[in-house]
């Protein structure tokens, strides 16, 4: 057994560990601790001077940080009767019934995950032109909050609806205006517990194979079998492979 072998056992095994390490690193930057997220005066990551700051505490910037929109949760609650009052302050721009004319708005029928500027024979403003993507919930949410902000430079002279309640009601009333309604979006709480549960299976997945990988490890340094050797090269260069393209699915 020449050099060139033991080269290729060792650079096999190096590589399945290191594999092995990656993809441990990856699953735990994916899904933090729960309580890495909460504020604490005595156990904050970063501390600060709060004298220096005016008095001001923890519990007062716990009021100001806020955490992603649960759309799922909002829109299932949603009051369709009166997102169709606030789409009557849009009459006058825009029409809401199928095939309904388009004015100095487009028609607003079936908007929900429409792409972004497709109204055939509407001149849109460069603005919203370059916006691309579709009308997703979390983009009309955006849009709607203040249309001047989410697309600088457009023609839509209207102000925006500061009130979250007054958006989500009328994003429902949106989406009722369609053949076929888009999908409501999976409460957050339900999405975080897929992911926890994949990442579960991910880190199961590679406890399995590190124990594989050392078992074999352990059996090239003490194998004086050359043919044996080769096998279990040829073995282990399969285990990593396998491993890495089941996180892949993931």
């Amino acid at each position: 057994m020449g050099d060139l072998f033991w080269n290729k056992v060792f650079g096999v095994v190096i590589g399945g560990v290191l594999v092995v390490i990656v993809i441990s690193q990856l699953g735990g930057m994916l899904v933090g601790s729960h309580d890495s997220l909460a504020l604490d005066e005595e156990h904050v990551a970063y501390p600060v001077d709060w004298d220096a700051l005016g008095g001001a505490g923890a519990q007062d910037v716990e009021e100001v940080i806020e955490g992603p929109t649960d759309y799922g949760v909002l829109l299932a609650s949603a009051d369709l009767t009166a997102g169709e009052r606030v789409a009557r302050r849009c009459t006058s721009c825009h029409t809401f019934n199928e095939g309904g004319a388009t004015g100095t708005g487009p028609n607003l029928w079936n908007t929900v995950n429409r792409p972004v500027a497709s109204i055939a024979g509407f001149g849109y403003s460069a603005a919203l032109q370059g916006l691309g993507g579709d009308w997703t919930y979390e983009a009309l949410d955006g849009f709607l909050e203040s249309p001047r902000n989410y697309a600088n430079g457009t023609a839509m002279s209207f102000a925006g609806l500061r009130n979250e309640a007054d958006r989500i009601n009328l994003i429902a009333y949106l989406r009722s205006l369609s053949n076929d309604p888009a999908p409501l979006p999976a409460p957050l709480a339900a999405a975080i517990d897929s992911v926890e549960d994949t990442a579960g299976e991910t880190a199961a997945q590679v406890e399995d194979a590190a124990e594989a990988l050392g078992d074999a490890a352990e059996t090239l340094t003490e194998s004086t079998d050359a043919d044996a050797v080769e096998n279990i090269a040829d073995d282990l260069q399969e285990a990593v492979e396998d491993t890495v393209e089941t996180d892949g699915d993931q």
